[in-house]
């Protein structure tokens, strides 16, 4: 799968991730994706919810070792 740009945000806590996520979606184009590192476990839920409501895709989630690995896809 081929990645945009990518977002390192391990070591943040809520709502850090999210707020991040959107700025760097902000600069991005349509269709674009961005490939995000999370250590939060909070960020499951919160990656699910914020796709649902802003309509980007949630294309991808891993779980391994304590970090988090989510592929959005931006509307």
């Amino acid at each position: 799968m081929h990645i945009d740009q990518e977002l390192d945000v391990r070591g943040l806590v809520c709502p850090l991730p999210i707020l991040r996520t959107k700025q760097s979606l902000a600069n991005m184009s349509s269709g674009q994706t961005l490939r995000i590192t999370a250590t939060d476990p909070a960020s499951v839920i919160d990656f699910q919810v914020f796709s649902d409501q802003t309509g980007n895709a949630l294309l991808f989630l891993l779980q391994d070792s304590g970090e988090y690995i989510f592929i959005l896809k931006k509307k």
